[in-house]
């Protein structure tokens, strides 16, 4: 069996229990993953992919809400994909979901998947947890069928926070090794300059969908 990466041991790590409770924690605070499942609007006979999948909450809900759609989800932990394999199990859209373990830094998504493109790809609450993120966008973005999207939803800078909450919201997230991204919709909005995408604003937040022309 080929050894777990670092990035895999650390999340695994981190969600070996945590897994279980995941779900019904995370609904408190990641407010902007049904808006940019609403957002998808995949082509029928479309490919989708969630990269950081987690538990496949999303690729679930994002399978029933676009029938004629394939899904794909990647995600670095093991465990999660463990917990993510027994939902989809019991969601009745299996046939629909495949998923693989991989870095999502650099993966070969037709070794994975078989797939060469993608109509629709998203990164929800996901970037912020890695530190080579732009190269997480890039990836993705090499990826995205021609007149596709790569959609990104994550945490802002909790500005509008008094000061003891944003203290306070700032050391919850490090607890999951989670570091919000200053002015990440500006440097994604850069990011999607120099890698040839257009970038529109989607929501609040850093909701953001990058277009592949």
């Amino acid at each position: 069996m080929p050894q777990a990466s670092p990035a895999a041991e650390t999340m695994d790590g981190l969600y070996r229990r945590q897994r279980f409770i995941y779900d019904a924690t995370r609904r408190y605070y990641l407010l902007g993953r049904d808006r940019l499942i609403a957002e998808l609007g995949p082509p029928d006979g479309g490919s989708v992919l969630e990269i950081g999948c987690g538990t496949a909450r999303n690729l679930i809900l994002a399978a029933r809400r676009y029938p004629a759609a394939k899904f794909y989800g990647l995600d670095v932990s093991e465990a999660m994909l463990r917990t993510a394999r027994a939902s989809i199990r019991r969601s009745g859209v299996e046939g629909r979901i495949a998923l693989a373990a991989g870095d999502a830094t650099a993966f070969d998504a037709n070794e994975l998947f078989g797939v060469r493109g993608f109509d629709r790809i998203f990164i929800s609450y996901t970037l912020s947890m890695i530190p080579a993120w732009r190269e997480v966008v890039r990836q993705a973005s090499s990826l995205v069928a021609p007149g596709g999207a790569l959609l990104i939803v994550d945490f802002g800078e909790f500005a509008r926070y008094p000061a003891i909450l944003r203290r306070a919201q700032r050391a919850w997230l490090a607890r999951f090794s989670v570091t919000p991204i200053p002015d990440l919709e500006a440097q994604l909005k850069e990011l999607a300059g120099q890698i040839g995408f257009a970038a529109t604003m989607i929501g609040f937040m850093a909701d953001i969908r990058f277009r592949r022309g």
